[in-house]
This record gives C-alpha cells, sequence and structure tokens, in this order.
C-alpha cells in the first residue's frame, strides 16, 4: 500500500529573521519534510525548537554565521548525513539524506554568481559554473533513487523569466548557466517536476525581486527554485504546487515554496 510523501523546499532568506512566515507555512501545508535553503544561521542558534514543537523533531543541519546554510526538518525518520562541498571553499550549500522508503533527498543552494556574466571579470560567475560542473560529476555516478530540490538559481527555459529577450544576458538565464544546468539533468536523466506538472510555455515562477514595488502587478518573475526527480522516482510525484501566495506575506522571503507529493 502507497504512503503519501509530501516534501517541500523554500529559500527562506533567513530563518531566523523569517521563522513566524515558516511557522504559518508549516501550520497551513504540513509537508513531511521542508527543505530549507539560505538559512544564513551557525548551527547552534538554529531555532530548532520551533519545529520541534510542530512536529518536525529530526533535523538535520549544515549552516553558517550570516550566510549561504541548508537544512532538513522532518517528521519522519532521516539518515545517512552526507554533505558535498561543490563550491569547494567550505562553504554550507549542500546536505543530502536517506529516507525509510529508499530514497535519497538532496537539498542545495547554488550560488547566484554575481552580477556580471563573465568569468574572466566576475570570480562569482565562474565558481557557479564550477559549482554545477561538481555536481553534474557527482550525478553521473548517482544509482540510487533521489530527489533533488533546492535553489538553483537557474531559470532554464524562456517560460521561466518575464522577459527572455531582456533577461538572455542576465545572471540566471545566460546560454552558459542554462547549457550547463542542461548538462546536469542529462548526466542522470533527471526529471524536472515543476515542468511535468507544469508543462512549457506556461509561466511558472519563484522569485521575484524585492526591487519591485509590487511584485504581483508587475510580475517579473523567475524560476529559479526546482525539484528534480531520478526517472523511476518522477513516476511516483502525484502534486506539485508553487506556492505563490507566501510572496505575499509579511516580510516575506524573495522566494516562495514548492511542494512535490509522491505515493512511494
Amino acid at each position: 500500500m502507497a504512503t503519501r510523501l509530501k516534501i517541500a523546499s523554500w529559500n527562506i532568506n533567513s530563518v531566523r529573521a523569517r521563522i513566524d512566515l515558516v511557522e504559518r507555512f508549516l501550520t497551513e501545508e504540513s509537508p513531511d519534510i521542508l527543505c530549507l535553503q539560505e538559512t544564513k544561521v551557525a548551527d547552534p542558534t538554529f531555532p530548532g525548537g520551533l519545529f520541534h514543537k510542530l512536529g518536525y523533531t529530526h533535523q538535520l543541519l549544515n549552516g553558517q554565521r550570516m550566510h549561504h546554510g541548508v537544512a532538513v526538518l522532518s517528521r519522519i525518520p532521516i539518515h545517512a548525513d552526507d554533505r558535498h562541498d561543490w563550491q569547494d571553499n567550505g562553504e554550507a550549500r549542500h546536505i543530502g539524506v536517506q529516507l525509510d522508503c529508499g530514497i535519497r533527498l538532496e537539498n542545495v543552494y547554488i550560488p547566484a554568481g554575481g552580477d556580471v556574466p563573465d568569468a574572466a571579470v566576475n570570480p562569482k560567475f565562474g565558481q557557479k559554473l564550477a559549482f554545477i560542473e561538481r555536481m553534474t560529476r557527482w550525478s553521473e555516478k548517482l544509482r540510487q533513487p533521489t530527489i533533488l530540490v533546492g535553489d538553483f538559481n537557474v531559470a532554464p527555459l524562456e517560460s521561466d523569466v518575464w522577459s527572455h529577450k531582456q533577461l538572455r544576458d542576465v545572471v540566471s538565464h545566460t546560454e552558459i548557466e542554462i547549457e550547463q544546468l542542461a548538462a546536469l539533468q542529462a548526466s542522470h536523466d533527471w526529471v524536472d517536476l515543476g515542468r511535468q506538472f507544469v508543462p512549457a510555455p506556461e509561466r511558472l515562477y519563484t522569485w521575484w525581486s524585492y526591487r519591485a514595488l509590487d511584485w504581483a502587478a508587475s510580475d517579473r518573475g523567475r524560476r529559479l527554485d526546482h525539484m528534480w526527480a531520478s526517472p523511476d522516482v518522477a513516476k511516483l510525484a502525484v502534486a506539485h504546487k508553487v506556492h505563490e501566495s507566501c510572496r505575499s506575506w509579511l516580510k516575506p522571503s524573495d522566494h516562495v515554496p514548492l511542494i512535490t507529493e509522491f505515493d512511494v
């Protein structure tokens, strides 16, 4: 008999600053597992008590003071804490866990890459490309059924951005980033669950800049956050939702959460 597994992913842009939003989201949506990115807190000061109170008693953290950071908070057992340094400099950008159903769950925060899409003049952009390349080498060797979630900081399709014409030379939607993300996807035949449920060219965004006076009216969004799955796992996915309403909450993250449900 299949069991419903509900997994959420959210770049929270400081978990302590937005702990009230996290509590509201968990109370309203009640996912089994929440993967957070950009927690911006060292592990000893992570606000784990709230998650315990809400039933998320299984917690694995890979934090960093004021920067980066990822976490997996779960109501079901998680095992085999695994961390890859794809940034190659010790930044806290990945954590992977094993679920009792036999599926691995990988939570990643790919670097944004700075403002200039030229590695020769912007080292951050080169670091981003190298990060994705290291992920691709890892992915090629992956044999276990896996779900990969997080902030990829790349919007690969024309319908993943508000204006392909205006953003084609802007970091997150440049040709080289799109090519590298496609190589990563091909390396394990990853299924893009967002586009499995919302096929292109339908609009699908997960991020809106803070610079917009009215984010909803201008709707200048990008799909930077993703959920991918191994082909066999993707067949188990039964629902997927982008929670755009969270962008209108008080003092929001510039990203919104994603949820995919699986029958495992």
